[in-house]
């Protein structure tokens, strides 16, 4: 069996700019025209020379002089094309990046992005996508330039005399060679960069979220330990990388531009000896100076060659990752029941099953609580009937289909998930209410914040409904964010609710509003709850306690109370709770 070849990442990269090859070739071809003046200029020069040793006058230098002008002219307009139609080409390839990384994340398992920390995705989307500028913009017309000049000029010089050629590229071998040394262990150190990268920016954004609990516990930046030791270790990492490759830096930035080293000495002898011409000579000196610009200028690209691989791995580890397979036919669904069937769970690559052989049937228009100790699976199998996963043994139907024969649409369509942190988005009230249904009018906004118990705190606020929420609605309490997303779940009016410890931050005085909301859900849908609050789901039709995975007992609260010690127990704490309060 043949085994198919990876593509390389320039390959991938090349891949991903496939709809602007034209602007990226068209680049190139500018640019070598821009390379085209430049040795223009630079055999305008050595004719000059030629012209003043072979006792010529002013007139005779006047159309090289202009001949010259024309060349840098021509450099300059045609490498500003070159670098205006890669970097238009570029920030296109980009645009469509970032749009297929945020398309693939919306087919990847809902599963999988919570279980990422949001400082990953971010770096790889902003950081990572942002670092294949310079390859794409840069590197494609420039470097291929920046190698002609040289090329060009190397030439010109050995047409003149073979051997002043070779004195020409002394200096320019060692150099190369100390670069090849420096750029040996680059790419892997890049990696590592990388990663303590991606640990920082994961501390970082842990330590934002959390800033109200370091406050309380009077914890500065520095004495957050996770925060402080990934900076400290970010900063000592590229230290010690810089420190490492300095003598290399120094040595190759020093030898690289002193190609007068060995073409003097070597053109003097042969000047002497009467084997170069005097004309010859100071053109080889001209053409010589001509080499190291360029040189450096391309030396500049081999960071970006290092790091392409780092950087194209990470974009194509999210564009490569494992989608949910779902039919793009619509299902015919009979009524909106849930059936889960010998089902277990695996999370990812960790063997052991969070959930075993569950077994459950949720009717239609009924309300069926998930109770438990925490990590019980609760949660888990919510998230299994929203279809965040695929189940890794048995099946789970909605409406006598497999969730793996509904379209993610569709099945969004029949699912409004509600969880105990939902998100606000730094928009208003209003805006965030009606996310639930796009077209909602303003009155049909009001009338699911009335249902949810949440009008009258809303219209308390300083603009009502035109509040902005703040960023993951910080602006508003942890209750008061509850409410809201239950009106969103609401307007959506989707034919099953999932309320996933959704009453966790409620408040005792506003229990009552919150039992009242989940009673009006409750009209024409299926809800799923899963209880924090006991009593909140005490008149549920089907409460299920949830064990180590395994469903322990189900029925209603008055025959568990008497057949289940763990509800009972459950039960028993829930009343200490609210009678403490």
């Amino acid at each position: 069996m043949k085994i198919k070849k990876e593509p390389s990442p320039f390959a991938k990269l090349w891949g991903w700019a496939n709809a602007y090859h034209g602007g990226f070739c068209g680049s190139v071809v500018l640019a070598v025209i821009g390379v085209a003046g430049t040795m223009l200029a630079y055999l305008c020069v050595a004719a000059i020379i030629r012209l003043l040793l072979s006792g010529r006058g002013l007139r005779e230098c006047l159309p090289w002089c202009g001949l010259m002008l024309g060349g840098y002219l021509i450099k300059a307009v045609f490498s500003s094309l070159s670098t205006g139609m890669s970097h238009t080409a570029t920030y296109h390839t980009l645009r469509d990046l970032r749009k297929r990384l945020l398309s693939k994340l919306s087919r990847v398992p809902m599963g999988t992005i919570l279980n990422t920390p949001s400082g990953q995705y971010k770096t790889t989307i902003v950081d990572r996508v942002e670092g294949m500028e310079p390859t794409l913009a840069h590197l494609i017309p420039e470097m291929t330039s920046n190698l002609l000049v040289p090329l060009t000029l190397v030439t010109s010089i050995f047409v003149l005399d073979w051997r002043m050629g070779l004195a020409s590229l002394v200096t320019t071998a060692i150099g190369l060679l100390i670069v090849s040394q420096s750029t040996k262990t680059y790419a892997v150190r890049w990696k590592g960069a990388v990663e303590i990268g991606r640990r920082m920016a994961n501390a970082i954004v842990e330590y934002v979220g959390g800033i109200q609990v370091v406050k309380a516990f009077s914890q500065s930046a520095g004495s957050y330990k996770k925060y402080a030791g990934a900076v400290e270790d970010n900063a000592r990492y590229f230290v010690d990388w810089m420190h490492d490759n300095q003598k290399y830096m120094a040595s190759w930035q020093s030898i690289l531009p002193a190609v007068l080293v060995s073409v003097l000495p070597t053109g003097l002898l042969l000047w002497n000896s009467g084997s170069l011409s005097a004309a010859d000579f100071l053109t080889v000196i001209v053409l010589s100076l001509g080499l190291t610009g360029p040189m450096i200028a391309a030396l500049s690209f081999v960071d970006e060659l290092a790091i392409v691989g780092t950087n194209v791995g990470e974009i194509a580890g999210i564009l490569e990752s494992p989608e949910l397979v779902r039919p793009q036919q619509p299902a015919k669904l009979s009524g909106s029941g849930v059936t889960l069937k010998n089902v277990s769970f695996t999370y990812g690559e960790v063997k052991e099953e969070v959930l075993h052989n569950i077994n459950l049937d949720i009717h239609p228009g009924t309300v069926t609580a998930l109770v438990g100790p925490s990590g019980s699976g609760k949660s888990t199998i919510a998230k299994l009937i929203a279809g965040f996963w695929d189940v890794t043994g048995g099946a789970i139907a909605l409406g006598g289909v497999d969730l793996q024969d509904i379209p993610p649409d569709q099945l969004n369509r029949q699912i409004a998930y509600v969880a105990q942190d939902n998100y606000l988005f730094d928009r208003t009230v209003r805006d965030n209410i009606r996310m639930g249904r796009p077209d909602a009018t303003d009155e049909e906004v009001e009338a699911a914040a009335r249902a949810a118990g949440c009008d009258m705190f809303i219209r308390g606020l300083e603009n009502g409904y035109d509040t902005v929420c703040g960023g993951g609605g910080g602006h508003l309490s942890g209750g008061e964010r509850q409410r809201i997303s239950i009106a969103r779940a609401m307007l959506k009016d989707a034919p099953i609710v999932i309320l996933d410890e959704a009453t966790a931050s409620i408040d005792p005085e506003n229990e009552a509003l919150i039992q009242r909301a989940i009673s009006a859900l409750t009209k024409g849908t299926t809800l799923i709850v899963i209880a924090h609050h006991l009593g909140t789901i005490a008149g549920a039709d089907t409460i299920v306690v949830v064990e180590n995975g395994r469903i322990a007992a189900q029925g209603k609260q008055a025959k568990l109370l008497e057949t289940c010690p763990l509800y009972a127990q459950m039960w028993k704490a829930y009343l200490g709770t609210r009678d403490a309060a």
